[in-house]
């Protein structure tokens, strides 16, 4: 595991079938998946560790990364298996901004696969652990 950006979260996990653009397909207000076509349309990321295996989407998903962060809507930590710069800078920015991070963590398949939406989790300096 390695940090895209450094934090902890502890959470409840909502592990994503696909990819999510956080620009147009989260609700920044209210943190709700709004994207029709994502299976979890019309759930929510507030205070959740959401897990998917890489982002997608347009750079202006970074600013609804940082206004979740910034108004208590978004997700409490991020785990991929592939680096995403934009996810991580919307919680750069927040951070800079806000004075409030979000950690956005990388995890090898093996650990990825091993974790299931409902479980709780730590995200922290000492790595990613079931609770």
């Amino acid at each position: 595991m390695f940090f895209l950006v450094a934090g902890e979260a502890r959470g409840e996990v909502l592990k994503l079938d696909e990819p999510l653009s956080f620009w147009g397909g989260v609700d920044p207000e209210t943190g709700e998946i709004t994207d029709l076509r994502h299976p979890q349309s019309g759930m929510s990321v507030k205070g959740k560790v959401i897990m998917m295996p890489f982002g997608r989407g347009s750079s202006s998903g970074s600013s609804v990364v940082a206004e979740g962060i910034r108004s208590g809507s978004g997700p409490s930590g991020i785990i991929m298996m592939e680096a995403d710069e934009i996810i991580a800078l919307g919680s750069i920015v927040a951070d800079e901004i806000y004075g409030k991070a979000m950690p956005v963590v990388v995890v090898e398949k093996k650990q990825y696969e091993t974790i299931k939406t409902g479980d709780h989790v730590l995200v922290s300096k000492n790595g990613l652990s079931l609770l």
